[in-house]
């Protein structure tokens, strides 16, 4: 089945020219990306659609490396690609998205070409777009400007501008009131803890790396969306959190601009090479 792109050519022409800033990644962000995923799935429709997914070969509990991959480099794609490159990536998600939607059995409704779902999601990658600039990189660039530009985490898709909070206020606003309505079901949360211990990655590496992970996810991840989750963050794990982030940042400040956006400029490349040689980019 052949998803199309959607947009007729007055608004793919739109699109280009509204995915047309560079809205660069630093390679620390893929710290926080468990926490983020919490964010996303705590919208239940968004939740139960991963859950529930029909699409084995972007589970990360079956696919760890490669469900890895995908995300990271849509976040490469959408931050620094161009629009060639995005409209690719738009087919390509496309077409695994055309089988995620719910069933008559499913708990709540939901189709991941929904743009309400997407646009909750995007806010979510540009929310932690601004907490790793104030953790690791610099706060001085978040602006209305760089925050316009965040738009292209939903545009990507199927979020159309016009969706996009026109300012940052508005934005906060849109969040506070989103974040309100968030419920996570028991099936949920053991599934984004399970992710948060990377208990995707085999036993051995849970036991050995996931209490990091724990704790490197749950640092990440502001106070209301702890207390959906309903876990505790003690003193102890603030400090180890606190003291992770203090030398990363250190070492980040002082890469060169290549190093410092590792992995993504890589992953930006290999999605390039699969564009020119046919490969399947998710």
């Amino acid at each position: 089945m052949t998803v199309p792109d959607t947009q007729s050519d007055h608004q793919a022409t739109a699109r280009d020219e509204i995915d047309s800033s560079d809205l660069t990644m630093l390679g620390a962000a893929a710290l926080a990306g468990p926490a983020n995923v919490i964010m996303q799935l705590a919208m239940p429709a968004v939740g139960y659609g991963v859950y529930e997914s029909r699409v084995d070969s972007g589970n990360l509990f079956k696919h760890p490396v490669k469900r890895t991959r995908t995300t990271l480099s849509y976040l490469a794609v959408a931050a620094m690609g161009s629009p060639s490159d995005r409209r690719a990536y738009r087919r390509a998600v496309g077409r695994a998205h055309a089988r995620v939607h719910s069933t008559a059995d499913s708990p709540v409704a939901y189709n991941a070409f929904d743009p309400a779902l997407q646009l909750w999601v995007a806010a979510c990658l540009y929310k932690g777009w601004e907490d790793v600039q104030h953790i690791y990189g610099d706060p001085s660039i978040i602006s209305e400007e760089t925050y316009r530009a965040g738009a292209v985490m939903g545009t990507t898709l199927q979020v159309p501008q016009h969706m996009w909070p026109a300012t940052r206020a508005d934005f906060e606003t849109y969040w506070q009131n989103t974040v309100s309505t968030l419920e996570i079901d028991p099936p949920i949360r053991e599934h984004l803890l399970a992710i948060a211990r990377m208990e995707f990655a085999g036993p051995v590496v849970s036991r050995l790396g996931g209490w990091w992970s724990y704790i490197m996810t749950i640092g990440f991840l502001p106070e209301d969306f702890r207390d959906k989750m309903d876990v505790e963050f003690t003193p102890r794990q603030q400090t180890i959190f606190d003291v992770h982030n203090a030398i990363v940042r250190r070492v980040v400040r002082h890469l060169p601009k290549p190093l410092q956006q590792f992995p993504f400029n890589v992953l930006l490349a290999d999605v390039r090479r699969r564009i020119r040689t046919g490969r399947p980019l998710v």
